[in-house]
């Protein structure tokens, strides 16, 4: 295979991926709290040639000698968008948004610790019917802020959840404080399926590196920005990720075409006598 091609069939494996990407972002630019994800690329590597025969004739030269040519582009980061999607007014008293771009409410994912910004909250019969659990649109538990799940009576009404995150209501004994963090680093968040963002499984730091848990003992809990009777829309821009689908599109049929010239170039050459 020559140098063309290989450059041209790296390219378009990469390609591919950030294609799947901009369709994952416009199939969820309805899905409540969901963010968006970008790709970045980078030269996926560099083969030198040393094609000069004396070094002194380079005298002045900033880069380094020889000429330099790459295999191809390879996806490098999948940064996720921060941006505060629009408000939209519900008026029912469960549903929630945050104010702020980087909190985000803890979520259990059978027992993996998640988070999402999908405020859409709703109250689950517990299978001994003895009292209700909160828990998001999908099911998945709500977590307080001692990572323990929210169990609630079942005789509860006039639900309350103030800008810093509690959680009162008639019938309830003791207020109770959501557990919500803030991302310090998004670009190490990954998606888990539809609004939910996790840790990836081969993390090399520590959590604490990553987001901050606003929590009461540490006097965090003020910095809590939520909105009740309110939902966050996505933050995807439908037409901007059309746009960039388009342009993926073109470089596809670009390294595509490359590959069907180097291969009428390549036949050329074998019939040359």
């Amino acid at each position: 295979m020559s140098h063309m091609m290989s450059t041209a069939v790296n390219t378009m494996n990469q390609l591919q991926k950030q294609f799947d990407l901009i369709s994952h972002n416009i199939s969820n630019s309805q899905t409540t709290g969901f963010k968006t994800q970008n790709a970045s690329f980078s030269e996926l590597m560099v083969q030198s040639i040393n094609n000069q025969s004396a070094e002194e004739k380079e005298i002045g030269r900033i880069s380094p000698l020889g000429i330099r040519q790459g295999v191809g582009a390879r996806v490098t980061k999948l940064p996720i968008s921060m941006q505060q999607g629009s408000l939209k007014t519900t008026g029912r008293p469960l549903d929630i948004a945050f104010t702020s771009p980087n909190q985000f409410l803890k979520v259990s994912d059978e027992g993996a610790l998640r988070f999402t910004r999908n405020g859409a909250l709703y109250l689950m019969p517990l299978d001994n019917q003895q009292g209700t659990q909160l828990v998001n649109q999908d099911g998945h538990p709500i977590l307080d802020e001692n990572n323990n799940r929210i169990v609630l009576p079942n005789d509860i009404s006039n639900i309350q959840i103030n800008d810093h995150g509690q959680f009162t209501a008639e019938g309830l004994s003791a207020p109770i404080h959501l557990g919500i963090i803030e991302v310090k680093k998004p670009q190490l968040l990954e998606q888990k399926g539809d609004s939910l963002l996790g840790l990836p499984d081969d993390l090399n730091v520590e959590a604490g590196e990553i987001y901050t848990d606003l929590t009461g003992d540490a006097g965090l809990r003020g910095n809590i920005r939520i909105q009740q009777q309110t939902l966050e829309n996505s933050n995807v821009d439908v037409g901007a990720e059309l746009s960039n689908m388009m342009i993926v599109q073109r470089a596809l049929q670009f390294q595509s075409r490359s590959i069907s010239i180097s291969d009428q170039m390549l036949g050329i050459i074998n019939n040359i006598r």
